[in-house]
């Protein structure tokens, strides 16, 4: 892969942390199949655990984007280095996977174990940003970004399949000390890229970085519109395993089937639709992209949940997976537009927090609304709430469009 010209960047810093990306993205999305697929389908099908530890399960990771808030700024008064703190935590995660691995016949050692890892696997996400945000540079950050988004994706449509396979035959132990080993690689791969330090503080404000909230008009509202489309989102997201993989709801697939449709599939149009992603990103304003990805997700949603056959679970999640495409890069990168440099993690932390919060509480409450509204009706609360947000940001987009036509 060649990259994009430089500018006035430093040239050789941004190849290096490009090529270790590159890198780092295939292990990632090794283990991201565990979030997307198996941790759950194992609890489903091998355990049979209850709906409150499955919910548990898949709200740990956002119990690591809320501590990220606490985290920026004990990394600030401490002077520790965004790289190593980034690989300390995916070395816990390793042992969270370890321990699921050898949990065996012990449902509360795999699920404890489980939660512990995507709590650890999360926490350092957040902090990636303010590498791209140093070592990318503005005019093709997002490209860079998809790229290496398009490696990972590739690895998490082929080990959606294989995996499947792989459960079904050798059992679930192997798998996850093999994600043990992956999340030790990403580790690795942070901690070889130029060391990346955040602005010095003498003394801890755990809640500080919220003042920007009150400073800076856009960014509340936008983190108002967030919660509103990412609660919708993670509503629908935390029941999609659920709703193929439990024969209460019709379908009951095996691991293989499981894995490649919400895997498999959805990777597969992430791979073909990240990078023109990555380019619109760059070239055009960020409440059209918004916009534009929040309509994806919509008609994957609708689909896939009120259709009844295999194929309009496959188109449904192929919709959901263009638009994963987009919503990574924008979740991402979006604080490298309204943020300078040395704020951007305070932004990026008050983000991340936010998406903790509703990431913690929308499994519980997807789970409360299948018992008791089915999945039809889990479909039309996460649309009308990705609807309401893209409403939201309407005055911003016709600014835009006016703005567009005056020049």
């Amino acid at each position: 892969m060649s990259l994009p010209p430089p500018g006035q960047f430093d040239f050789s810093q941004q190849r290096r942390t490009f090529r270790l990306e590159l890198l780092r993205s295939f292990p990632q999305g090794f283990v991201e199949t565990a979030m997307a697929t198996f941790a759950v389908f194992v609890a489903i099908r091998i355990f049979d655990l209850p709906s409150w530890v499955k919910g548990a399960i898949l709200a740990s990771g956002s119990v690591g984007l809320l501590l990220s808030l606490f985290v920026v700024q004990i990394i600030r008064r401490r002077g520790w280095t965004v790289n190593n703190v980034a690989a300390g935590f995916w070395c816990l995660s390793a042992v969270g996977f370890g321990t699921s691995a050898v949990s065996a016949d012990r449902p509360v050692l795999y699920a404890a174990g489980v939660c512990f890892a995507f709590v650890f696997l999360a926490s350092a996400s957040p902090l990636m940003a303010q590498i791209y945000r140093k070592h990318y540079a503005d005019e093709n950050r997002g490209r860079l970004f998809s790229l290496t988004s398009l490696s990972r994706a590739c690895t998490v449509a082929l080990g959606g399949w294989l995996l499947g396979l792989w459960v079904e035959n050798q059992g679930f132990q192997p798998l996850f000390a093999t994600y043990a080993a992956g999340t030790l690689l990403m580790a690795l791969c942070v901690r070889a890229m130029a060391p990346v330090r955040l602005r010095a503080s003498n003394r801890i404000r755990w809640f500080d970085a919220f003042s920007h909230v009150g400073d800076n008009k856009p960014f509340a509202k936008l983190l108002v519109m967030w919660m509103l489309i990412g609660l919708g989102n993670l509503i629908s997201w935390a029941l999609f395993v659920e709703f193929i993989g439990n024969p209460a709801y019709g379908f009951g697939f095996d691991a293989e089937r499981t894995g490649f449709i919400t895997a498999t599939v959805p990777m597969l149009a992430f791979i073909v639709t990240v990078v023109p992603w990555g380019t619109v990103f760059d070239k055009l304003p960020f409440y059209r992209v918004r916009a534009m990805v929040n309509l994806f997700f919509i008609a994957g949603i609708l689909i896939y949940y009120l259709g009844s056959s295999v194929f309009t679970l496959c188109l449904g999640i192929a919709l959901h997976g263009i638009a994963r495409s987009g919503g990574q890069i924008l979740w991402m990168l979006w604080t490298t537009r309204f943020a300078e440099e040395d704020r951007l993690s305070e932004y990026q932390s008050v983000h991340s927090f936010l998406t903790g919060v509703r990431g913690v509480l929308a499994p519980f409450i997807a789970y409360a609304c299948l018992q008791h509204l089915g999945p039809v009706s889990v479909a039309l609360i996460a649309s009308g709430l990705l609807l309401i947000g893209t409403l939201l940001i309407a005055p911003e987009i016709r600014a835009e469009f006016a703005a567009g036509s005056q020049k």
